[in-house]
């Protein structure tokens, strides 16, 4: 098929930042968007009126990545309404933060649960769909982190570093069918999360990337619709960095 206005995409932890960005980006390029996500009901509808304002159909739905049967309820009401999911955007994740010594199994747990468990939950629903229709983009939101490590963060690197196992993985399984995997690790992004911090904070992390100021989500949205494009179909097991060249030679 030619014509993208045809794809039904998944983005998961869709309510704001990144996700939003992603979701908007979609809907830019032609397609019918469904946002997941696990708490932020309001965060949600906002992206699925950003969806609408940029042409595209939206459908917003309540689920934790982490939990099999909530996902698969979610994905019922896609293919309900859509057809089956052909292109899915990973992105759900929580942070934890801890210095090693310090950190608790939950905080360990959760975060590898939802960040690496979670994307994998996710590809292992939607896979069956574009095995048989034999076209598929998914793009897993890594981290920059998951290349250089990142102090207090022990769980979140690592799962970040784990999504790039599963992505060359899977982008191996299913290459023969058409289906492409891809990783994308930002940098410090100007989000919600990062904005909460202190301004001298920002400062410090902005003065690390070699182009000296944050991402914009819009940024990392456009590489992400970019990989779920038609030009994009000889891309696969790739793990595109949009930091600021901060992973430089990583």
């Amino acid at each position: 098929m030619s014509n993208p206005g045809g794809r039904v995409v998944l983005v998961t932890g869709g309510s704001r930042g990144i996700g939003r960005a992603t979701a908007v980006a979609l809907a830019a390029a032609g397609h019918r968007v469904a946002v997941c996500y696990r708490a932020d009901k309001e965060g949600a509808g906002e992206t699925a009126a950003a969806i609408t304002e940029a042409g595209g159909e939206a459908l917003p739905l309540a689920a934790d990545v982490a939990d099999p049967a909530a996902l698969d309820g979610a994905v019922k009401e896609i293919e309900s309404a859509w057809g089956p999911v052909q292109i899915l955007v990973n992105n759900a994740g929580v942070t934890r933060d801890g210095l090693l010594l310090r950190m608790t199994d939950e905080q360990w747990g959760e975060v590898l649960h939802t960040n690496l468990d979670g994307a994998f939950y996710t590809i292992r629903r939607v896979a069956p769909g574009m095995v048989r229709g034999r076209f598929g983009r998914i793009v897993n939101i890594g981290s920059a982190s998951g290349a250089t490590g990142s102090a207090g963060q022990v769980n979140y690197a690592a799962a970040k570093a784990g999504l790039l196992g599963l992505t060359r993985s899977v982008a191996r399984e299913l290459a023969s069918r058409n289906v492409t995997c891809n990783l994308v690790a930002p940098g410090p992004i100007a989000t919600a999360m990062l904005e909460a911090l202190p301004e001298d904070r920002q400062a410090d992390l902005a003065a690390l990337v070699p182009l000296a100021r944050l991402g914009r989500p819009e940024e990392v949205g456009a590489t992400v619709a970019f990989l779920c494009s038609e030009a994009a179909g000889y891309i696969t097991g790739a793990a595109i960095p949009v930091d600021g060249g901060l992973s430089m030679g990583h």
